[in-house]
């Protein structure tokens, strides 16, 4: 699922506690468990079945944006003080099927509709063979159809307020997306351009040299936190597949001046893998070419050097796992 939102954390988790009760029942055929969380940056509140798929719930929640996710998949809920909902799902289909009755009603239908169109609109970006360059073009295209459903729908004026802001925010940022998303494409099943890079045990390393394996490459920085994060996640994929045909490869794009700073934090944090450092920084002809602009990224290359994904699942995402067991058979 191309869950959008998720490039919206801001408005998703904005909300907190407010003076007034929100209800909610959910009927949920095929659930996934026994328990749906409504969550915020602020809160978290737990729904417990009361069997045969029900939930039932009040509490306090300050209007704006929330998640409701049951273990595997999720969906974002609007929440007024005063709003009574019911939602109806089967969890097997879970965006496809998502229904809301009650009070608030239109505005999580409308929610609904955006989440099923986000993922229909990126599966036809991955099968696009629009260029690269009409990406602004695109999310335009689909930011006036967004909006023009939004002022057709009968929610409150709060609400479209809020999706107009929301709406115009992940505009910004989805053009980007789609750009990488389309530049991905084009260069999956092709040869990827090579490197020589330092290797911090000493001498350099180049693609060419992993030859004849799967090559899982971290581009990253010792200063992005983000790309510190997956650094357990890495480990811990790293050691389940060691004895396996992949190589796992980080390549800093660290400055040539904080290249103490780099062997250093190698050593302090015992990275494993072959842990390497691009020769330009953000200038290094091989992330020019992968035309990355932003850590940490990762990509996987087959046994032949050609691109398996140029925008692969970070180690922390399940869906890595999933990948490489299908091709490590």
């Amino acid at each position: 699922m191309k869950k959008l939102a998720l490039l919206l954390s801001l408005f998703v988790f904005g909300a907190g506690y407010a003076q007034s009760q929100f209800k909610l029942k959910a009927q949920i055929q095929n659930r996934n468990s026994d328990s749906l969380f409504v969550m915020s940056r602020t809160m978290k509140q737990v729904l417990t079945n009361n069997g045969d798929g029900n939930f039932e719930a009040s509490f306090d929640a300050q209007p704006g944006l929330y998640q409701l996710f049951d273990g595997e998949e999720y969906a974002l809920l609007y929440l007024k003080n005063d709003y009574d909902l019911t939602v109806n799902l089967d969890a097997d289909k879970f965006d496809e099927s998502i229904k809301f009755t009650g009070k608030g009603a239109e505005a999580n239908n409308y929610l609904a509709m955006k989440m099923l169109d986000d993922e229909v609109f990126m599966e036809n970006i991955e099968d696009s063979d629009e260029k690269p360059r009409d990406a602004s073009k695109i999310v335009k295209e689909r930011t006036e159809k967004l909006l023009s459903a939004l002022e057709a729908s009968k929610a409150d004026d709060d609400f479209k307020e809020l999706m107009k802001k929301y709406i115009s925010a992940e505009e910004k940022q989805l053009a980007a997306v789609v750009q990488r998303t389309m530049v991905a494409q084009k260069m999956k099943g092709k040869k990827s351009p090579g490197f020589e890079y330092e290797n911090h045990k000493g001498g350099t390393t180049k693609l060419s040299d992993l030859k004849g394996k799967y090559v899982y490459i971290d581009v990253w920085a010792t200063w992005c936190g983000p790309c510190r994060r997956e650094i357990p996640y890495l480990k811990e994929v790293e050691e389940k597949y060691h004895g396996k045909d992949i190589a796992f490869v980080s390549i800093s794009v660290d400055k040539q001046k904080d290249h103490a700073k780099w062997e250093n934090f190698v050593d302090k944090n015992a990275l494993g893998g072959i842990q390497l450092m691009a020769d330009k920084d953000w200038s290094s002809d091989f992330i020019k070419i992968y035309d990355i602009h932003s850590i940490p990224r990762f990509i996987l290359i087959d046994p032949q050097g050609k691109v398996v994904d140029s925008d692969a699942p970070r180690p922390s995402d399940p869906k890595l796992q999933q990948v490489l067991d299908k091709r490590l058979k």
